[in-house]
């Protein structure tokens, strides 16, 4: 931020869904009017900008835990043993005990295992392809959207305590929370849960026509057909879809607009005047 309080600054959010292919021209087109700049970015839509406009300061939420595998990651010794058409004690002698196996076996067995990219003790987890749902939904997104924290034992649902100044509110904390707030939040989209957002984005995706192995990949799924282990994501099928959801995010951005060229939420109210400095 600016030693000087009267310096305007553009605040960018930056979200899997949401990625604009602007946003580059928006920090060029900000700094040459002399504004301070600052991005925030899902790790998804971080893949998308360049840090160095925004002098190296780029802050990421990452909520994800490690992408839940049954304690398995890839290919399995059962998954060798069946390829090699051996039993799993063959597969683990050839491992640990090479000279008990018949040169036969062996050179079955360690096929298998390249043909399968088996890797003994398994491989680093990844993360989870949607956030931790536990505390993110509890004390970030049901709040957001809904105005209440869910009920949680011991407390049952209530409003969101907040101050109201400075707009739109800011949470109250600790003791006597209640007592001190002075304003609540109306529901926006009461109901709408994080899960939810993803079922949101595959239909999106169905409906911009995308390809079916780009939107496993997207959603974090993993699609055991013969016909999948032929299929590829390409740099093709990232550029449409990206260009599909750009143009979703512009004319979103253009229906707001046309509401009211202005928000008394400081992000949204950035992110209006940024797509009104690209138009006109």
């Amino acid at each position: 931020m600016s030693d000087q309080p009267d310096k305007p600054f553009l605040q960018l959010v930056v979200c899997a869904a949401g990625v604009a292919a602007y946003v580059g021209r928006l920090i060029s087109a900000a700094q040459e009017r002399h504004w301070d700049v600052g991005v925030v970015a899902t790790p998804q839509g971080l893949g998308f900008l360049d840090a160095d406009p925004c002098h190296g300061k780029t802050y990421v939420f990452r909520g994800q835990g490690a992408a839940r595998t049954g304690g398995h990651q890839g290919a399995k010794l059962a998954d060798v043993a069946r390829r090699a058409e051996v039993s799993t004690g063959t597969v683990s002698n050839v491992l640990n005990h090479p000279d008990r196996v018949t040169e036969d076996k062996r050179v079955r067995v360690e096929q298998a295992i390249a043909d399968l990219g088996f890797v003994r003790g398994g491989v680093v987890p990844e993360h989870a392809a949607h956030w931790r749902r536990n505390g993110f939904a509890t004390w970030l997104f049901t709040p957001a959207v809904s105005g209440w924290y869910p009920k949680k034992a011991p407390q049952e649902a209530r409003p969101v305590p907040l101050l109201g100044e400075p707009w739109p509110g800011v949470p109250a904390r600790g003791r006597g929370a209640s007592n001190r707030a002075d304003a609540c939040w109306l529901p926006i989209a009461k109901g709408l849960t994080p899960h939810g957002l993803r079922h949101t984005h595959r239909t999106v995706m169905e409906d911009l026509g995308t390809e079916k192995v780009l939107m496993d990949q997207r959603m974090g799924h993993i699609d055991g057909s013969v016909s999948a282990r032929y299929a590829h994501v390409t740099p093709g099928m990232r550029k449409r879809l990206m260009i599909g959801l750009t143009e979703q995010w512009e004319a979103a951005l253009d229906a707001r607009l046309a509401m009211s060229p202005a928000s008394p939420v400081r992000v949204l109210d950035s992110l209006l005047l940024a797509r009104r400095m690209i138009r006109w």
